[in-house]
This record gives C-alpha cells, structure tokens and sequence, in this order.
C-alpha cells in the first residue's frame, strides 16, 4: 500500500469500528470489546507507520475533487506534515489507552456498546481533523467532535449534572462554531479556495484583504473547542462524564483541535498584528485564572479539568508568540500526562465503586490501596508542575523560551508585546500550576478524610493504561526535544537557562509553599477530631444524609464521615478562595448577560402570542363562525321550510321589480 492510502485508513478504521459497534452492539456483545480496542489499535500502528514514512521531510499532500460547487470547489484532500503525523500518533496512543482502558472502568456498564463506538467515532473525528487538507472537510471531523461529546459527556444522563454538563458543553461550543464557520467562508472566498496549502500560498503572496476579521472569527471557534477564556466554562462541568472521556476530551481530541487549527493555519493569524495580540492577552487570562481557580477545586477531577484549561493557555501562548513548534510540542507532552492523570484518578473514583466521588477533602489512605495510581500520578504531576527531567519541563520550557526570545525583541514578525505577556502569565502559572499539583497529591495520597469503603483490587486493564502512559511523561521531553525540531519547522526546542531557572524556580516555590501551608493547616486540623455518623444499616438513608449536610460531612451510603479539613488551597488564597472555587463566577455573569435577557425575551413573545396575535386570530375567526352558526340555523331539512322560504323570496323579487318598473 502507498502512504496515502495507509493515511486514508488511519481515519476510516476507527469510524468502521463505530459503525459495526452501533450494529452488533445488542446483537452481538461478544464483538463490542474487540471493535472497540482492534479498530483503533490498527488505526495507531498505521498512524506511526504514515509517521515514519513522513519522516517530517516532505509533506504528503493528495486530493480529489469531492463535488462542485460551482465557486470554491471542496476537495477531499490529506496535509500531512510534521505536526500533523505526530498529532496523529497522540490521538491514536491516547485513544487506544482510553479503549482499554473502559473495558475495565465501564465493565458492569449496560451502554457500553454506544459508549465504545461513540469513542471510537471521536477518534476518526479528530483523526480527520489532523490529517485534513480542506478547510470543510476538517469542518466536518470539527462538528462531529462537538455531537459526540454531547452524548459523551451526558453518558450518565440519569444524573440532573450530566445532563445539564452536556447540553452546556455542546451549546457553548456551538456559540464559537457560528462565527468560526463564517471565518472559514471568508478565508475560503479571500484565498479562492479551501485547500490549505492555497490557503497558505495566498497569505504568503499577500491576498488575504480581510486578515483581522477573519483571524478574530477563527479565534472564536478555537476559544470554544479549546476552552478558552471567555468560552472555556463547559469544560469544568464535562467532568460530570465518564473518567476516560475527560482523558480523551483533555489530552488528544476536542480541546486540542482548536490548538492543532490555529497552528496549522499560523500564517492565517500572523497577517494581522491584533489578532496575535487578542490571542495573547487570551492565554494569558486563560493560563493565571485557570491556575488560580485550580487551586480552590475540591474535586480532583474539577482541578484536572482547569489544570487543562490551564496548560491548553501555554499552547496558545507560544502561537501568540508565533512559534507553533513549541505549542505542538506542549501538545504532545501534555496529552501523555493529562491523560495519565485522568486515568490515575479513574482508578481512585473506581476503588470507592462510584463515578462522582471525587472530592479530595474526603480522601484518606489512598496510597496503599492505589498504589499503581500513587507512583504513576505522582510522575505525571511532576510532569505537570514541569520539574526536570520530566516531559513537562522540556515542552513548558520551549514556551517560555519562545515567549523571552519575542520579548527580547529577536523577531521581527511578532509585536514585542506579546512576548512580554506570555512570559510574565507564563511565569506566574507556573508558580499556580507546582502549587495546586502539590495540593493535589497531598490531599488526594495523604489526606485526613475518612475512608470510603473499599471496593477491591482494580482491573488489570486499567493499571496497566497507567504504566503505559507513565514512560512518555516521563522520558517524552528528554528523548525528543532534540529529535523534534526537523519535524517543527527546524525551530530550537532546547530549553534556555533563564527560563529553565525561573521556570523551575517558581514551580518549586509553589510547592514548597503549599506543603508549608497543608504542614500548617493540618496541624490545626489535629485539634478537630475526625469521626464518622455511622446509621444502622436499616436506617432512613435520607435521615443520614440530611444530619450528615447539617454537620457539613460527606455520604457514603449509609454513612456519613468527616471531610478533611486540612485544605491548603484556603489558606494560599484566603478570601479570593470563594470566588476561585466558582470560577470567579463567570457563570453568574453570562446567566445574568445573556441567560436572562434570552429568558425575558422568550417571555416577551409568549405573552404576545398569547395576548396579542391569539387576539386578533380569534378575533377574526369569530365573524365567520357568526355567519356560519346563522346558516346553519337555516338547513333545518324540512322540504316545506323551505319551499315556503323559494315562494317568500320570488314574492319579495316580483315586487321589487314591479316597484321598479313602476318608478321607471
């Protein structure tokens, strides 16, 4: 087989495996686990083989016009270069982990079938989306990526959370396709095509006429499937879904499309000086809010999600600054540790045999009972906090690197500015990012919560996704920030020692100083006694947890323990704590914006159509139901009625014309 045709199945198998999967799912259960890992499996060894082809020399660029248009012909067409056959090597890691890793999680679960085959359809979305080389094309694996992360999200639909998570995430990321659509129309129409490679040549030869609109449309769609400010508040919620699709949603599909767009289509962004401008001041916002809300999260699933938000805020940081070697580079670390951590913590939510409790300040003894999770989380937040030689630390470095070199002023092409804002955000979410991953690890592996009930030994399954995952948190930066940069652009990734040192310096201060404050916090925690309100298992169960609400503890079943109060995120940030928790109520702000004026609106015109057009139409309606009920009253059906009425009337008409005549 050629490259192209290997390239062309990287996509299709996984879309396959979903298609046979929604058909023999209830017929054939048998045959679900198999179409779920052997599809995406295959597509993975595929991907690294197109990979290995592509070599990152040449880019492999093929195409057939798919219909006329009769203006801008739409092309099904592959670009694949550097960027986009490693992006693909992720998702097809990622995915396959994920895929194993739910016939353990997800094994009592009775929708499995629609589950796997919904992943697998993900999969081929985002692998479309890579290896695309027309702009609706890519449009289509974009939209697919947002319905299934609809139905994804709300797995759990029995829950009042899942439901409302899932029509909020596909209704906030719908709110940044609009405009996004319109900015893809509009670069087609300026470039004459949407083959990305014409898309590119009439950049570099100056022909796009609308470079700021255009550029600011796109950063809407990306803002919404990236999770950035001010578009990034479904993501937190996202976390009501099953544990492996956050990993997959967070580390190598949907929030990493936008990332992967904008650095596919640099060029497009680079032609105007304010689009890169907005593009930095939004990773900044995005990066230091997310971190700080981060740190006010109880729920480790919740603080993984804004740690994301977070670190998705470096990738367009180091786009903003006009070097996407970096931001693919963080791209590529972070999907391996931001999935290892969503696993590790899937493992900690299975061993108390439930999907929402995750809460941090409830856990207790957790590192002899997980331990695969302990060593292995314990790597990807390290990674995370990007202390060397993890992978984190090579990848956040390029950022900063490229952020200090721009606001150095040793490019031409990016405002100086812009570099000045990367860097500085960079710097203080690196202090945010060392304090809430020690915070986390503390609360979650030495926390003074009682303990849940233990469910038993996990899946082998799953603990092995964990170790797997491990290696490339581990070892990814150190083995391939020299390898990478001729599949980049030849960009140097090589860390700088200004950077290195404060980077380091600051990640390290944030932990150190949490573990003083968690030091602190837990010795006054001593003085409070942990108990437990334990109901005859007979009791009201309601009963218990009403008292246990009252007492401010948590539930579990029919037992109500005490919370952990030894929290240090509380103390780090005193009174911003409360509004951090809630995400600075951004929330609040759009409910009060958009929601009720939406609400009073939709108000507003039922009471007319009530009131006033119902009015009128029955208003109108009621002469010809008058004439009407008088007609009727006529057809009475007696023969003699009426022919009394056909002699009184040619009475009234023979008189009336002789009057007639008469007057005449």
């Amino acid at each position: 087989m050629t490259t192209t045709t290997l390239a062309v199945l990287v996509p299709l198998l996984p879309f396959l495996g979903a298609a046979a999967g929604l058909l023999l799912g209830r017929t054939a259960p048998g045959f679900v686990r198999p179409l779920a890992v052997l599809p995406t499996f295959t597509s993975l060894v595929l991907a690294v083989v197109v990979a290995v082809h592509q070599g990152g020399g040449q880019a492999i660029d093929a195409a057939t016009e798919l219909t006329p248009t009769g203006s801008v012909p739409i092309y099904l067409a592959l670009y694949i270069d550097g960027f986009a056959a490693l992006v693909a090597v992720l998702v097809g890691v990622v995915a396959t982990c994920v895929q194993i890793y739910s016939t353990g999680y997800l094994r009592d679960d009775p929708r499995y079938p629609s589950y796997a085959a919904l992943v697998s359809l993900f999969t081929s979305a985002m692998l479309l989306v890579v290896y695309s080389g027309d702009l609706m094309v890519l449009l289509v694996g974009w939209e697919v990526m947002g319905i299934c992360s609809y139905f994804l999200v709300g797995h759990y639909w029995e829950t009042p959370e899942a439901r409302a998570a899932s029509i909020k995430a596909f209704l906030v990321t719908k709110l940044g396709d609009v405009p996004f659509l319109i900015g893809l129309f509009a670069l087609g129409t300026d470039a004459g095509s949407f083959r990305i490679t014409k898309v590119l040549g009439a950049v570099a030869s100056g022909g796009l006429h609308h470079p700021t609109l255009i550029g600011l449309l796109l950063l809407a769609g990306v803002a919404g499937k990236s999770a950035q400010f001010p578009l990034h508040t479904w993501l937190p919620d996202a976390m009501a879904g099953p544990t492996p699709v956050s990993a997959l949603i967070h580390a190598a599909t949907m929030v990493a499309a936008g990332v992967y767009f904008v650095a596919r289509l640099l060029p497009v962004f680079q032609a105007s000086s304010a689009t890169m401008i907005v593009l930095a001041a939004m990773a900044a916002v995005t990066m230091a809010g997310s971190g700080l809300a981060a740190l006010a999260q109880d729920d480790i699933k919740r603080v993984l999600a804004y740690s994301t938000i977070s670190q998705l805020g470096y990738m367009t940081g180091a786009l903003a600054v006009g070097d996407r070697g970096a931001a693919v580079f963080h791209l590529l670390s972070h999907g391996a540790f931001k999935a290892l951590l969503f696993l590790a913590a899937g493992v900690i939510i299975h061993a108390a045999g439930t999907n929402s409790l995750a809460a941090m300040s409830r856990m207790s003894n957790l590192r002899d009972r997980v331990p695969d999770a302990y060593w292995t989380m314990t790597v990807a937040l390290l990674a995370l906090a990007a202390i060397p030689p993890f992978s984190g630390f090579f990848s956040k470095e390029s950022v900063l690197g490229a952020a200090e070199r721009v606001a150095a002023g040793h490019t031409d092409h990016v405002p100086g500015a812009t570099g000045w804002i990367v860097l500085v955000a960079g710097l203080v979410t690196a202090l945010l990012t060392g304090a809430y991953a020690m915070r986390l690890w503390l609360l979650a592996f030495r926390g003074r919560g009682a303990e849940a009930p233990d469910h038993g030994k996990q899946p082998l399954a799953m603990n092995a996704v964990l170790w797997v995952l491990a290696v490339p948190s581990l070892a990814l930066g150190g083995l391939t920030f020299r390898v990478l940069p001729h599949w980049f652009d030849g960009r140097d990734l090589s860390p700088t020692l200004a950077t290195s040192v404060l980077g380091t310096g600051v990640a390290l201060v944030g932990g150190i100083v949490t573990y003083g404050a968690w030091r602190h916090t837990t010795a006054l925690a001593a003085r409070v006694p942990l108990g437990a309100v334990v109901a005859h298992p007979e009791a009201d169960a309601g009963l218990v947890e009403a008292e246990a609400i009252a007492m401010h503890k948590p539930v579990y079943g029919d037992v109500a323990y005490a919370a952990d109060p030894a929290d240090p995120g509380r103390l780090l940030l005193g009174p911003l704590h409360r509004h951090a928790a809630v995400g600075f109520h951004l929330d609040t702000v759009y409910r009060v914006l958009f929601v009720r004026p939406v609400l009073a609106g939709a108000s507003l015109v039922r009471f007319l159509d009530r009131e006033v057009v119902e009015t009128y139409v029955r208003g109108a309606g009621a002469l010809p139901r008058l004439l009407g009920a008088a007609v009727r009253r006529a057809q009475t059906g007696n023969v003699q009625t009426y022919v009394s009425a056909l002699l009184a009337g040619t009475v009234v008409l023979v008189v009336a014309a002789v009057l007639v005549a008469t007057g005449a």
